[in-house]
């Protein structure tokens, strides 16, 4: 494959990319991108981006769906349930994002932000568990809405936000920006001294990657703009001031069904795994899946950022 010598890789700089194509494949759509991976870092590029992304992003894509609310009584039970497992560590009922959550928990009066937050799902089951101070900010929403006491969603960018917040969240929002520089920029800036950056993201560390290149579930053409590796995005994080004080692996058994789903033709619709796999294999996938994350080798990961109380 060729090495472009005028692109440079935008987590460590480097001009060595290493060209590859990949087409659409969640939605059938085809068509053919260019990505570069770097060969110092190995993160990932898309090298051109479309000028209209939309037609990529139908209006049933999976962020864009309607938010599901809670009466006043299940309210109340997330709240106790969220209380129990912050303070006292029980497991019975935890939040499935408990495991980021409990590493991170500033406080429930703490202000909060989700960038990229969609229909603001996540930031709602903060609210029902009894944070108080919320804000999501994703420019593609329909408009600003004020979904609850305390919880608001901005259609703009976070840097463009007056405030300045305690935890700034990206979940799976971070591979579809353009400029990570800018965004790490804008976070850290954002952030209050002490304060914590959480980003969970696919990796080009995986294994799947390594052997799968462009049929990988995750590379997601042309949708993701940026995949980093470890060393890419600490590099990049550190050249601006965050800390990086833990990465933890969280990929699951999507790595190997989705990807096999491409393998076979398929596009991504969950309803087709059992033609390619048994209960007994699912769960195999999953052992597999935790082992690997054990090993540092699983698709995705979670990163905790600080930024330093004296800067």
């Amino acid at each position: 494959m060729p090495i472009d010598s005028v692109a440079f890789c935008k987590f460590c700089g480097s001009p060595r990319q290493e060209l590859f194509t990949a087409k659409e494949r969640m939605l059938g759509l085809g068509g053919e991108f260019e990505y570069g991976e770097c060969k110092d870092c190995g993160s990932l590029q898309l090298e051109s981006i479309p000028e209209d992304l939309s037609e990529y992003y139908p209006s049933n894509y999976y962020s864009f769906s309607g938010l599901s609310a809670s009466g006043l009584g299940i309210r109340i039970l997330k709240k106790l349930r969220m209380r129990l497992f912050l303070l006292l560590g029980v497991q019975w009922q935890a939040p499935m994002y408990g495991y980021w959550l409990k590493k991170v928990h500033p406080g429930f009066s703490a202000r909060i932000a989700d960038v990229g937050c969609g229909n603001g799902q996540l930031l709602y089951e903060f609210y029902a568990a009894g944070y108080s101070d919320l804000h999501g900010f994703d420019p593609y929403i329909e408009g600003e809405q004020h979904l609850a006491s305390g919880l608001t969603l901005w259609k703009k960018r976070i840097e463009e936000s007056e405030f300045t917040f305690d935890l700034i969240m990206m979940h799976h929002a971070f591979e579809h920006m353009e400029d990570p520089h800018q965004v790490l920029m804008a976070c850290f800036e954002k952030l209050n001294p002490g304060g914590i950056l959480l980003i969970r993201c696919p990796v080009a560390d995986s294994e799947v990657w390594k052997e799968k290149r462009d049929l990988w579930v995750q590379l997601d053409a042309p949708r993701h703009l940026i995949i980093p590796t470890v060393r890419g995005v600490k590099s990049k994080a550190e050249s601006l001031g965050f800390v990086l004080e833990e990465v933890e692996f969280d990929s699951s058994d999507f790595q190997f069904w989705g990807t096999t789903l491409y393998e076979q033709g398929e596009t991504l619709q969950q309803s087709k795994i059992g033609k390619f796999f048994t209960p007994e294999d699912r769960d195999a996938l999953k052992e597999k899946a935790n082992r690997y994350n054990q090993e540092g080798k699983g698709d995705q990961a979670c990163f905790y950022f600080r930024k330093p109380k004296a800067h």
